[in-house]
């Protein structure tokens, strides 16, 4: 059993999936006509693992990023159920235990990085004295220990990226979201990405995994879900993805997904 603030979990020793969707729906407004609407999700279940790496995978505007927006409590379904670290989507202080890294970062650019790192660990509820010695460790670890006291607006694509990968970890976070996670990082940023990754399941905790570089999700996903025009047309290990239906054998990934994109088009 550990603490975060005041919230005590015993999730990473338990079986206890990280998240679950149940028939979840999700329609966006289109215009002041009240019927009808954008649909993103028709019909999601899908079950995230406690201590796994889970790829989220699909061509665009197949509802990826809506159902993140979901775990983050962005937006709110339109029907169906959602549990997020064994309590329900509305009940917010689970949000607590979640951190998010998105491909393209809104910081203020007039704070520092470390300054940055005290606000959101502030918004985290992260104690003071953790913050003390947890944000110069995370800046060391994505190499910005020498800059943290420059201002956001100096910092290239690679180090906005590099700073928001500390800040989605600052909360020591139970769920991981990860957006496109490597969009501007050089070689040494995408392989310290795929060593938190590795850590962050050896240590029991969950990544959510949302790429198109399909050779990282075959290095790093156990289990992946499979979104075409919001359904899920696939969900299980990586493993069975990657088998051959017909004949059993291994294929590469971008030939499963070609296939499962060929099937829902037909």
């Amino acid at each position: 059993m550990f603490r975060k603030g005041n919230i005590v979990s015993t999730l990473r020793e338990s079986t206890v999936p990280a998240a679950v969707f149940d028939q979840v729906v999700k329609t966006y407004p289109s215009g002041l006509w009240p019927r009808g609407g954008i649909p993103a999700l028709r019909g999601v279940s899908l079950t995230i693992p406690t201590g796994r790496v889970f790829g989220l995978l699909g061509p665009n505007r197949a509802g990826k990023t809506t159902l993140i927006k979901l775990l983050l409590s962005l937006t709110h379904p339109t029907a169906g159920q959602i549990t997020r670290l064994d309590a329900p989507l509305r009940d917010r202080r689970t949000l607590a235990r979640v951190g998010y890294m998105h491909e393209n970062h809104a910081f203020p650019r007039y704070l520092s990085a470390a300054e940055l790192l005290a606000f959101y660990g502030g918004l985290s509820g992260v104690p003071v004295e953790v913050l003390e010695t947890r944000i110069p460790a995370l800046l060391e670890r994505v190499g910005l220990a020498d800059r943290q006291n420059e201002p956001i607006a100096r910092f290239s694509k690679g180090m906005v990226q590099r700073l928001g990968l500390a800040q989605a970890l600052l909360n020591d976070p139970d769920l991981l979201l990860l957006d496109e996670p490597t969009e501007g990082l050089d070689w040494l940023g995408r392989q310290l990405l795929r060593q938190v990754i590795r850590e962050r399941k050896a240590a029991g905790q969950t990544v959510v995994l949302i790429s198109h570089v399909l050779t990282e999700v075959q290095e790093l996903c156990d289990v992946v879900a499979v979104l075409v025009s919001g359904r899920v047309v696939f969900e299980g290990p990586l493993a069975e993805l990657l088998r051959d239906p017909t004949f059993g054998s291994p294929r590469s990934l971008e030939a499963a997904l070609e296939s499962l994109y060929r099937r829902e088009a037909a």
